[in-house]
């Protein structure tokens, strides 16, 4: 069964694969890029700023933390802002916790590789596919966020002050689309695997064809 030891294998590396991903994705301070043009039109940068899910940094000085979405749920503020907390609260609980999803799913799907059992495998692969798409979930939560903080930027200090402004998605972002990619990956194998074994079982199937 030397193809069932590959998929196995393929999805267990797949997963540790997904996990440093998300996890240098999270703790890093790329996310969302901010540059300022030339007002005067000549292509010059006068501002850069980079932030991550925790701070933000202003080009090569110190970062600052971002506004506790949590401590400030309180506070007096329009329902547009409102809505952006919530967001960013959302967002703060779901990617960690793809984190944690990833290190049980890994958990099972040892065991379930050990055990050698079908429903276990086939368990084990759709909750690394329900997995993908939390964080799938939380990335786009993310890019709405970005996209109305700007919106409310525009709003608060008007148009012509924000004309000037370039705004991108930085690699961390990129870091978090590969893991998802390679935790749906893992668990399409998780799958594919279960089928296989499940046929290597029926009685009356030659290994020939298993193989």
């Amino acid at each position: 069964m030397a193809l069932l030891a590959t998929l196995l294998l393929s999805a267990a590396l797949g997963a540790l694969l997904s996990f440093a991903l998300l996890a240098a994705a999270v703790a890093s301070d790329y996310w969302y890029i901010l540059e300022v043009a030339d007002a005067g039109g000549l292509g010059g940068v006068q501002l850069f700023s980079h932030s991550g899910l925790w701070r933000t940094c202003e080009g090569q000085n110190s970062c600052v933390p971002l506004i506790d979405p949590f401590a400030s749920a309180g506070l007096e503020v329009s329902p547009s802002v409102q809505h952006l907390l919530s967001l960013h609260r959302t967002v703060m609980v779901v990617l960690p916790l793809s984190l944690v999803l990833i290190v049980c799913g890994w958990v099972c799907g040892l065991l379930s590789s050990l055990s050698q059992s079908v429903p276990l495998l086939l368990a084990t692969g759709c909750y690394f596919l329900l997995g993908g798409a939390l964080t799938l979930a939380g990335l786009s939560i993310y890019i709405s966020y970005s996209h109305l903080a700007f919106v409310e930027a525009a709003r608060t200090y008007g148009v012509t002050h924000v004309q000037n402004v370039h705004i991108s998605f930085g690699w961390s972002l990129a870091l978090a689309w590969a893991s998802c990619a390679s935790e749906v990956l893992s668990g399409a194998l998780l799958l594919a695997a279960a089928r296989l074994l499940s046929l290597s079982q029926r009685p009356g199937v030659p290994h020939s064809v298993i193989l």
